[in-house]
């Protein structure tokens, strides 16, 4: 274990990450560093799942409630974040457990980042402004054109990512595969972290259903213990809207939307609690797709099947017995 830098514990939407990181807690000295980009977010805790008070007291944990709903979090900060957290935590003579469903960020931990251009806000008010007229369909139309290997991975109406991959061609000329294409060839295969000897533990399920029985339940949880009281209260703030990276978390825009429809329409509003709950069931679906896309992508990750009747000791194995170079499925 002590040639480890650090540890990191991946997975979809309910697959088990919290229980499985305490309980490599209750048995190694680690810290954790939270790799989710909504648990940033002061005030958004139920639709967020996060971790309990009495689970954050249990092991200390990192990058969790450090950023207000009306500010951005990027991955190029997460990546400094948790660079110096890891070497902060290793002085201490304890393992870095990083933990979350946002594969990108392990992913720019990884590989690193690209050298492509910064926001740019102006262009990104054009492309909002475009959308509202056109349609996010039309913009990923566009995009095809301009960059169809980039267009060729996202949904169309995956309005952040084809949002971004516009700006990105309308500032420098350059499609954004082209940048991520140059990153990986000057990068090559193996980044700082890796030749550092970290484990990914990646927790997938071996039946979907089971997973899609989990996420129902779990957004069920979320309904009757407050959750629309605690969209109501981001929205009563007055200075956060639906664009906000913070508002369009799986779970947070569909309650928006609904609650949107209710003011505009009254009691006689066409989004009863019933289609709330499809819609956000079906997005966290998506979503959960989407990190396992993600996680197919990492060929070293040491799999664990989440649903399987001796997951949590099977991880608990793991964290035991891994080297470095000897990751495997």
């Amino acid at each position: 274990m002590t040639q480890a830098r650090w540890i990191g514990i991946a997975g979809p939407t309910t697959s088990g990450k919290t229980a499985a990181a305490l309980a490599i807690a209750a048995q190694q000295p680690v810290e954790i560093i939270s790799v989710d980009s909504a648990l940033v977010y002061l005030g958004m805790n139920i639709g967020t799942a996060k971790p309990s008070p009495a689970e954050l007291a249990a092991v200390p944990h990192h990058l969790i409630n450090i950023r207000d709903p009306l500010q951005a979090y990027s991955a190029a900060e997460f990546v400094a974040d948790a660079t110096r957290l890891i070497g902060e935590i290793n002085a201490r003579g304890r393992l870095p457990l990083l933990v979350g469903g946002t594969m990108l960020y392990f992913k720019a931990l990884r590989d690193g980042l690209d050298d492509m251009p910064a926001a740019d806000p102006a262009t990104r008010a054009a492309l909002e402004a475009e959308a509202l007229t056109k349609g996010w369909p039309a913009l990923h139309a566009e995009l095809a054109v301009t960059d169809p290997v980039t267009a060729a991975r996202l949904a169309p109406n995956d309005s952040q990512r084809i949002s971004r991959a516009l700006e990105v061609f309308r500032v420098s000329g350059q499609p954004l595969s082209f940048f991520q294409k140059q990153n990986a060839i000057e990068k090559g295969a193996v980044s700082p972290y890796t030749a550092r000897a970290e484990a990914l533990i990646s927790l997938e399920p071996q039946d979907r259903a089971w997973l899609h029985a989990r996420i129902a339940q779990r957004f069920d949880s979320m309904l009757a213990g407050g959750f629309i009281d605690e969209v109501k209260a981001l929205r009563a703030r007055g200075d956060l809207h639906p664009d906000l990276p913070s508002m369009r978390c799986v779970g947070y825009r569909q309650a928006w939307e609904f609650l949107d429809a209710h003011e505009a329409r009254g009691l006689n509003a066409d989004w009863p609690m019933a289609e709330l709950r499809e819609r956000g069931i079906a997005a966290t679906r998506q979503l959960a797709k989407r990190q396992i896309t993600w996680l197919r992508s990492m060929p070293d990750r040491h799999v664990v099947a989440c649903d399987g009747p001796y997951a949590l000791q099977q991880v608990l194995n793991a964290v035991a017995t891994l080297k470095p170079g000897k990751i495997s499925r």
